[in-house]
Order: C-alpha cells, then sequence, then structure tokens
C-alpha cells in the first residue's frame, strides 16, 4: 500500500551510468593496472580499493545497515559485475538481484527498471560510486515515511574526500519546521550557494522510496541535459502531496566519481575488510 510504514529492508543500487568522468583522462592520478582498466571502462562500481571492488564496501554498509535484498541496475552489457558477484563472489549476508536499463535515459528511469522487484516494499535508492556512513543508511532505512540524508555542506567537505569546488554543484535542500522537504534545487547558482553558507544541507543522491515514487519517474519531464532525473521526480511527488523526510545526516561520505578519487578513497578504506 501507499505510504506502508515498515522499515525497509530492500536496497537499489544505480549502476548504469556511463562513467564519463571516471573515463576521462588524469595525468594526475596514481591508478594501477587493474584501477586503469576499471576507469577506461567507465566501471566505477568495480574499481579495485585495495584488493576489493568498491562495490564491496557499499554492499557491506547495506547489510551492516539491516538491508537484506539488494538491486543493481546495470547496462545491458555489465557482464563483468554480474560475472563477479554470481560466479566469483556471491555475498552471503544479502540477496543480489541485477535489473537491466536499457539506455542511459537518467536516474528516475532507472528506478522505473526495479518497480516490479520492489513488491511495493519501501526500499532505498543511491548512486554506485557513493559510499555512506553505516548509520546514515539504518536511519534511512528505519524511517516511516520518504525521505532523504541532509547533509551540512561544510560536512561533507570536513570529513569525507569531497572537495569545496565539488560540493558547490550539490543540490540544495529546504525544509520546513517539521524537517520535511519543501524544495531540492538541482545545480544551484553560484550565488545562492554562497548566499546558503557552509551550514546549508545538501542531497547526495541517496533516497528511501515508497511505491508512490513510481508515478512521479513515469510524468517528470526531460531536463535540460536530456534525462529523466530523480530529484525532479522528488520535486514532483513532493507538489503532489508525497511528503519526505530530511534526516539530519553527518559524513564521512566518500565519492569515487574521477580517477583523482582512487588514491584518496583507497586510503581511507586501508584496513577496511568488507563483509558480503
Amino acid at each position: 500500500m501507499p505510504g506502508d510504514v515498515s522499515h525497509a529492508t530492500r536496497a537499489v543500487i544505480l549502476a548504469r551510468g556511463l562513467g564519463r568522468r571516471m573515463q576521462a583522462a588524469d595525468p594526475g592520478a596514481v591508478l594501477d593496472e587493474l584501477q586503469r582498466r576499471a576507469a577506461d571502462a567507465g566501471l566505477k562500481a568495480m574499481m579495485p580499493i585495495g584488493a576489493r571492488p568498491f562495490l564491496d564496501y557499499l554492499l557491506s554498509a547495506l547489510a551492516d545497515a539491516g538491508l537484506r535484498d539488494v538491486a543493481l541496475v546495470v547496462a545491458p552489457d555489465h557482464d563483468a559485475v554480474r560475472r563477479h558477484y554470481e560466479q566469483d563472489a556471491p555475498p552471503s549476508r544479502l540477496r543480489l538481484s541485477f535489473l537491466i536499463q536499457p539506455e542511459a535515459l537518467g536516474t528516475a528511469n532507472a528506478v522505473l527498471a526495479v518497480e516490479r522487484w520492489t513488491a511495493s516494499d519501501p526500499f532505498l535508492v543511491m548512486n554506485a560510486d557513493n559510499l555512506y556512513p553505516v548509520t546514515v543508511l539504518r536511519a534511512l532505512a528505519q524511517l516511516d515515511e520518504p525521505g532523504l540524508p541532509a547533509f551540512r555542506r561544510e560536512e561533507l567537505v570536513r570529513t569525507g574526500n569531497i572537495r569545496e569546488e565539488q560540493v558547490q554543484s550539490f543540490a540544495l535542500v529546504e525544509v520546513d519546521g517539521d524537517g520535511h522537504v519543501t524544495r531540492i534545487v538541482e545545480k544551484p547558482d553560484p550565488a545562492v550557494m554562497a548566499a546558503a553558507g557552509g551550514s546549508a544541507l545538501v542531497s547526495m543522491n541517496c533516497w528511501r522510496f515508497d511505491e508512490r515514487i513510481f508515478a512521479a519517474c513515469r510524468d517528470v519531464p526531460r531536463s535540460s541535459r536530456g534525462e529523466f532525473e530523480l530529484p525532479q521526480a522528488v520535486m514532483l511527488a513532493v507538489t503532489r502531496g508525497v511528503r519526505f523526510r530530511a534526516v539530519p545526516a553527518a559524513g564521512p561520505v566518500l565519492d569515487l566519481s574521477r580517477r583523482s578519487d582512487a588514491t584518496e578513497v583507497a586510503r581511507r578504506l586501508a584496513g577496511v575488510n568488507p563483509r558480503l
């Protein structure tokens, strides 16, 4: 039923992206041969960090947070990801499914690929190139309504590997007195971000949804980039009366969207042993 108050035990990882930022040449990035191959293919999720793919750390965090069913939204030709988790290293702490997004039409379109898989249960959605704290994922899963973690801009820069110039382009989240989202400002103008200050709340594209999001994903128009984008679908749902709780969240959030991120992410995850 829409508005189901049960806690989420399902999570969706969006791994269909083309990885253009990761594929872009970066003479200053220090990568080994296996990392270079993953970067050239745009496979951010499979970038080796230590001896493990980056995705292992995210799957381990989801299992630690109590998520038990995880769907990876992938491209039709992402056989390497499927082969790794179905044959080479199948997880035991969660059930892993693979769902196909035929074309890279944006994140809202990717969410539509999981509609039948969710079976009307609440579910989390996140990108494959970010690693969120287990405490944040657990708090999101335990919500009894749709929501998102709201990070303070200065906190993301201080605790993770996200740079000040990078966070300037993150979506601003505006909330009412009850802590529900009133507006999400995508790609805010620099003057708007400067006026908001370091304590501004920003979205890291991590969400808790129920089945009401699917209608918004079907109806959202293409963005100026020609894609069907999830933040715009969320705002469409808000205008239709769906309330989204902004959960105060603290970092660190690790970002692996560019080649230059690999060294710092590896340093921060040194000694961490993902358990699948």
